[in-house]
């Protein structure tokens, strides 16, 4: 299945720092999203696009995680020649993410 079928993302930025939640729709389905969403396989999925760390913080009580991925905006908003220079797009492409 795709992120998308059970959850829901919002993007937010502050430098050259991307930050997305990932909050489910069904308290149910936390526990897939804890183990199937690492920092890891976010590393893999993004690539080169995030070449910095990535932090995940787990908010249980309202079945979402909140992962802060450094150096992941080609130098931020008044520095990037991008396209999305504020990296909103990021959260989109996170939950075309496929978990089993």
């Amino acid at each position: 299945m795709k992120l998308w079928e059970i959850a829901h993302a919002r993007t937010g930025d502050k430098g050259n720092i991307s930050n997305i939640s990932l909050t489910v729709h069904n308290l149910e389905h936390f526990k897939l999203i804890k183990d199937k969403v690492t920092n890891t396989r976010l590393k893999q999925w993004y690539g080169d696009q995030v070449k910095g760390d990535i932090i995940r913080y787990e908010l249980p009580q309202l079945g979402a995680l909140n992962f802060v991925m450094y150096d992941a905006l080609n130098g931020g908003v008044t520095n990037s020649t991008a396209l999305d220079k504020h990296g909103k797009t990021l959260g989109a492409q996170l939950l075309n993410m496929t978990i089993n």
